[in-house]
C-alpha cells in the first residue's frame, strides 16, 4: 500500500480535479476568411504595381497557401481571431510556410506569407483586393 504525505494527496487531488473539469478543445474556425467576399481577386506585391497572381475565390482559405496551391498540406492554426489569421503548414515534399492575413475589409486584406516552396525560400508582403466576379459566375 502507497502512503501519501497531505501535500501529495493534495497535489493529487488537484490534479484529478483539473483532470475531471477539463473541456475538449474545438478545432479552430478561421472565420474570418469565411467573411470575405467571394468572386475575382487580384492579388499584388504591396508598395508595388505587379499584380502576383489573379486567383478565383470560392473559399478564401486558399489564400494561406499562395506558394503550395495544389499541395496536400497540414495546417496548424496559429492565430484564429476575429480580424487576423495566422496558419503554419506544411506539405510533404514541396516545402512549408507561415501565412498571416489581416482583414481591413471584407474585399481588402493584407497577407503575408514566408516559408520553403520547392526547395527554395520565399518570402511576401501582398494586398489582396476582390476585383469582381469570377469568370463563368462561381468561386472554387
Amino acid at each position: 500500500m502507497a502512503i501519501f504525505s497531505p501535500l501529495s494527496k493534495l497535489l493529487l487531488g488537484a490534479g484529478l480535479l483539473a483532470g475531471a473539469t477539463a473541456v475538449p478543445a474545438q478545432a479552430p474556425s478561421l472565420a474570418m476568411l469565411d467573411q470575405l467576399e467571394k468572386g475575382q481577386w487580384q492579388l499584388k506585391e504591396r508598395d508595388s504595381t505587379a499584380i502576383v497572381q489573379t486567383m478565383c475565390v470560392g473559399d478564401a482559405r486558399r489564400m494561406i497557401q499562395i506558394h503550395h496551391p495544389r499541395s496536400n498540406c497540414s495546417r496548424y492554426v496559429i492565430e484564429d481571431g476575429a480580424r487576423s489569421v495566422t496558419v503554419h503548414y506544411t506539405c510533404p515534399g514541396a516545402g512549408h510556410g507561415r501565412t498571416t492575413i489581416r482583414s481591413e475589409t471584407n474585399r481588402l486584406v493584407q497577407i503575408d506569407t514566408q516559408g520553403i516552396a520547392d526547395g527554395k525560400p520565399f518570402s511576401q508582403a501582398i494586398e489582396a483586393r476582390r476585383t469582381g466576379a469570377c469568370a463563368g459566375g462561381g468561386g472554387r
